[in-house]
């Protein structure tokens, strides 16, 4: 089994990071000296992708933009002794096909996938939400795949989370445990209560795949039209009909970049690791005696220039 297609579905609004996002997408805040998608698009391509599917909306220009591939960008990168800085960028938009999907109405998740169905064969395919970076020597799409081509069969990345947070999450039910860090599915469940939920394994924005999910999202648009479309509800309509799932747990670095923390949690703990920033970023750390201290001199700082 080959993936050579992925999803990224890259068309939400980003209401936690407005007014920023009003501009820029959430999707191309910086990490570091690379926007969140150059991750998410580094991770498909060492995991076997040629082709990424990027469902977009409104204000999400610059992600097109990003990896739109010019010869006045190579010409300057030549002239301003500056090939090595976009050697990274390079290799992606040499190596990846980018394709770009409108989804004509903020109609969740699954709608997302459902709007970039006519750019899917009858094969497997990878979804990435951008919202989730996995930092991990092997990438998280291809441990994901790997199980699927053993089994023949569509798998979800999972995460263990405590129980006050999996109302913020889609939930499996394990039907087997087959090792450790892999089980067969018996049911999702979309943001359960603490008390409801089935496991403390919640669904992290990794998925393999089959094209069948399609059909199932066929039937959920017709029975519910107008609604949001889950993407649970779809394979949870898939399990239902025959077709088994698996989940594994994701070995790696997880940062959730779906809110301003998230973020900021991302930023700091890469630069803590990246040679470039490492010293001087824990040196920093180190400075601040206490959230109380750092907060006090930061409004002295702000009183100054307010002055």
């Amino acid at each position: 089994m080959d993936l050579l297609k992925a999803i990224i579905p890259a068309a939400g609004q980003g209401s936690r990071f407005m007014p920023y996002a009003k501009a820029i997408p959430k999707e191309m805040l910086p990490l570091l000296d690379k926007p969140a998608m150059h991750y998410v698009a580094e991770e498909a391509l060492a995991a076997g992708v040629r082709d990424l599917l990027v469902v977009t909306g409104p204000s999400k220009g610059s992600i097109e933009d990003y990896f739109d591939q010019t010869q006045a960008w190579r010409e300057y990168a030549q002239t301003a002794g500056k090939t090595q800085q976009f050697a990274g960028w390079l290799h992606l938009v040499e190596n990846l096909q980018f394709s770009y999907v409108r989804q004509s109405e903020p109609l969740g998740l699954g709608h997302a996938i459902w709007s970039a169905r006519g750019l899917i064969g009858k094969e497997y395919f990878g979804v990435m939400l951008p919202d989730d970076l996995i930092l991990s020597k092997t990438p998280g799409l291809l441990q994901l795949l790997r199980v699927a081509r053993q089994e023949r069969a569509s798998v979800i990345a999972v995460q263990e989370v405590s129980r006050d947070l999996l109302s913020n999450y889609g939930v499996i039910e394990v039907r087997k445990q087959i090792t450790p860090n892999l089980f067969q599915v018996g049911s999702l469940v979309e943001k359960p209560d603490s008390k409801s939920a089935p496991s403390n394994l919640a669904i992290i924005g990794r998925y393999v795949l089959s094209h069948k999910i399609f059909g199932a999202l066929d039937e959920l648009l017709e029975q519910d039209h107008g609604s949001e479309l889950q993407l649970t509800d779809g394979i949870a309509s898939m399990i239902r009909q025959g077709e088994k799932l698996f989940a594994i747990k994701v070995s790696g670095m997880r940062y959730d970049l779906g809110t301003p923390l998230g973020w900021l949690k991302a930023t700091i703990g890469m630069a803590s690791q990246d040679p470039r920033y490492a010293t001087q970023v824990r040196e920093f750390l180190g400075s601040l005696d206490s959230i109380d201290s750092f907060v006090y001199n930061h409004g002295k700082v702000l009183e100054h220039y307010e002055q």
